[in-house]
């Protein structure tokens, strides 16, 4: 049974030899994350280096994701390492501090002293540790702890609400795209945007920068959600990075919000990833909790396109068995995915005539119970169509473009195979070469029903205006077509 849900890996020192790359490809991921927020540039391309040797090897097609640090807000180092606060006692956000104590510490965010005022909440450490703002001075927020604990190096601090002013895109962030771009990844992801403006600055410098990777915002500030719809049509998708946001909106409203952003996106015709502590017990245990199996699930039933491990593959002990178990997870999961389509045709207006077509093929594929879509694509924008709704019915995504292959690992339900070339070969020409793809991959086989979209110029993108349904090893008798 192929899994319809995409695995997102976060590449780290637990997952960057080639030994380990090799057994989380063969145990199902699809798309590798690139953590920006740690390691070198250097670090980075060795990864990418030997991934792309190892897919080489197996033959399998896993996207690159760079993900950008963004405007994390941060506390400076200790003398110690870190301190141990207690709940009452005061303590000092300092900008001007180098190395801090059982008093203060220092800030990589001066602004912060323009940007809280007394009464306010900050929360470090994902929340663990809570500070009642009581003044602020020049250079420097006075807290009263109310929640204690220790509290180490470099710890974020949120602000409860939200209202912190930092850019999403930091100078880091800009030259980080540049290295992204030279790398040739298939995706960038932006921390903390807080406007469709954020998202049309980075596809600027992205594009600037020489690159045509989908763009994806993560939706973890609490003005991003205001703004959802607006962000969303300014990128290519979403991630729901639900612990920045469970710290600033709360962490009882994250699961609405979650199916909130995924139907939505849905809707818009965007990609979702559905991501932070998914399996996050196996850092240092061989199986997850039941909890988190419900999690994974509930994600997959929802609709998200991908789940996400972050530390789990990254720095865990067990990063090829939390792939595997998130895998099954997905596959059980889908077993009870439900098929609506009738009641999504209804509140959807089709505007141009390729996207009109990928929702013929949906409609037909489940009708006519077919064993394969497969949409000959240039650009991925027909399997991207598709796949925004569940037919029940693979999709093959056939394209010549090697960009387009790795961009479509990300969509669910859509599986890229590619073909030749074909600007210059005639209509009966690409139509069996399609055919011997299909066979080649064990997608399908003689007898099968299979249903083709096609644009006819062959060749030209974004022009998708045929629908054909065959049967494989016959003559390409249309059994119906459409054009338009």
């Amino acid at each position: 049974m192929q899994r319809n849900t995409k695995i997102v890996a976060t590449l780290g020192p637990s997952s960057s030899d080639p030994d380990t790359i090799e057994r989380l490809i063969r145990a199902g991921i699809n798309v590798v994350r690139l953590n920006f927020s740690h390691g070198t540039a250097d670090d980075h391309r060795r990864r990418v280096a030997t991934l792309r040797e190892c897919m080489s090897g197996l033959g399998r097609t896993v996207g690159i994701m760079a993900d950008l640090q963004g405007p994390k807000i941060r506390v400076g180092k200790f003398a110690g390492s870190k301190v141990l606060l207690k709940a009452g006692q005061q303590f000092t956000l300092d900008v001007e501090c180098d190395l801090g104590d059982s008093e203060r510490v220092g800030l990589d965010y001066p602004e912060l002293v323009r940007d809280v005022k007394p009464g306010d909440v900050l929360l470090l450490d994902d929340g663990r540790i809570v500070f009642d703002v009581t003044d602020v001075e020049e250079t420097e927020v006075i807290c009263t702890v109310r929640h204690g604990g220790e509290l180490s190096n470099n710890k974020g601090i949120n602000r409860q609400g939200g209202g912190l002013s930092a850019p999403a895109l930091t100078a880091k962030d800009m030259e980080d795209i540049r290295v992204a771009a030279e790398m040739n990844v298939d995706l960038v992801a932006v921390s903390f945007p807080k406007s469709g403006a954020d998202m049309r600055l980075a596809r600027e410098l992205l594009q600037a920068a020489g690159s045509d990777a989908l763009l994806i915002a993560k939706i973890e500030r609490a003005e991003a959600i205001p703004a959802l719809e607006e962000i969303i049509l300014a990128c290519d998708g979403i991630m729901v990075a639900r612990g920045d946001l469970a710290v600033e909106v709360g962490d009882a409203a994250v699961p609405a919000l979650q199916k909130r952003m995924i139907r939505m996106a849905l809707q818009l015709n965007r990609l979702t990833i559905t991501a932070t502590q998914m399996m996050e017990s196996m850092i240092s245990n061989p199986s997850p909790t039941r909890a988190e199996v419900s999690d994974v699930a509930n994600a997959v039933l929802d609709g998200t396109d991908a789940v996400m491990l972050s530390g789990e593959t990254a720095s865990g002990n067990y990063p090829v068995q939390t792939v595997e178990a998130m895998a099954r997870i997905c596959l059980e999961a889908e077993k009870f995915a439900e098929v609506t389509l009738h009641r999504e045709f209804l509140d959807r207006v089709f505007t141009r005539i390729d996207q009109s077509i990928a929702m013929a093929a949906l409609f037909a594929a489940f009708h006519l119970k077919v064993k394969a879509i497969a949409a000959l694509t240039q650009s991925g924008s027909t399997a991207l169509w598709m796949s925004r709704l569940n037919c029940g019915v693979p999709i093959y995504a056939l394209t010549p473009d090697i960009r387009t292959r790795y961009k479509t690992s990300l969509f669910r339900g859509v599986f890229p195979l590619m073909m030749h070339q074909y600007k210059e070969m005639d209509r009966d020409e690409v139509l069996r070469d399609a055919e011997c793809v299909l066979i080649e991959s064990g997608a399908a086989q003689p007898g099968d029903l299979i249903l083709l979209t096609i644009g006819e110029p062959i060749g030209k993108s974004g022009g998708t205006n045929t629908l054909k349904i065959v049967r494989i090893g016959e003559q390409w008798d249309t059994l119906a077509a459409g054009n338009m």
